[in-house]
């Protein structure tokens, strides 16, 4: 946590004031005589429980793996690689990793695309990408630079949303689709000659 965050983090949570803050918030939306917006209200409440408990239940889960037991093990790293985790660590920013190497988990937990950054632009939270894979080649075609782009999307919104937007080029010349190499056998300059007499 920044030193910022935590001259600003207000006083220890209870759980028991907590819990009637929202309860008071809840009633005070059930006075405006609408059930709809007190049905959503709870909705929401729902969703964050359930976030919030998935996230503590992952986390207990790697902590209590065999791996993680050892004397020599770092029991914070299965926790900043697990996107659930990792999001709920960024969204209150208690994650410890600066933006770069939590960039480089995002695309480390899509390898298969083997993608590299290019540059990140702060301004706009553009991300730039490179695919080691050609563009056109493979099955899929004009899909693959979509699919890997979508695959880094949805890393990168659990370990570093600030990026907002993905570009991903291929390895050739930016802008322009690779050559496709095609054989044609035999020279068709040679094609249909005889072939030279042989000499003792």
């Amino acid at each position: 946590m920044s030193a910022a965050r935590a001259a600003e983090a207000p006083h220890p949570v209870n759980a028991t004031q907590t819990g009637l803050r929202i309860e008071a918030v809840l009633d005070r939306l059930a006075a405006t005589g609408d059930p709809a917006v007190r049905a959503a209200a709870e909705e929401l409440v729902q969703a964050l429980m359930d976030f919030y408990g998935a996230g503590l239940d992952r986390a207990l889960h790697l902590l209590s793996a065999p791996a993680n037991r050892r004397a020599d093990a770092d029991p914070l790293a299965p926790l900043l690689g697990d996107e659930l985790v990792a999001s709920l660590l960024v969204l209150h920013d208690l994650h410890p990793e600066d933006r770069a190497t939590r960039i480089a988990r995002a695309l480390d937990s899509v390898r298969e695309h083997d993608l590299d950054v290019v540059d990140f632009d702060e301004t706009t939270g553009t991300l730039r990408l490179r695919s080691a894979e050609a563009a056109g080649t493979g099955c899929g075609c004009a899909a693959n630079g979509t699919t890997a782009r979508q695959a880094a999307e949805d890393a990168l919104a659990c370990f570093a949303p600030e990026v907002t937007a993905v570009e991903v080029e291929s390895a050739g010349t930016p802008g322009e689709p690779p050559l496709l190499q095609i054989g044609l056998g035999p020279d068709r300059r040679t094609a249909g000659r005889p072939a030279p007499a042989k000499t003792a």
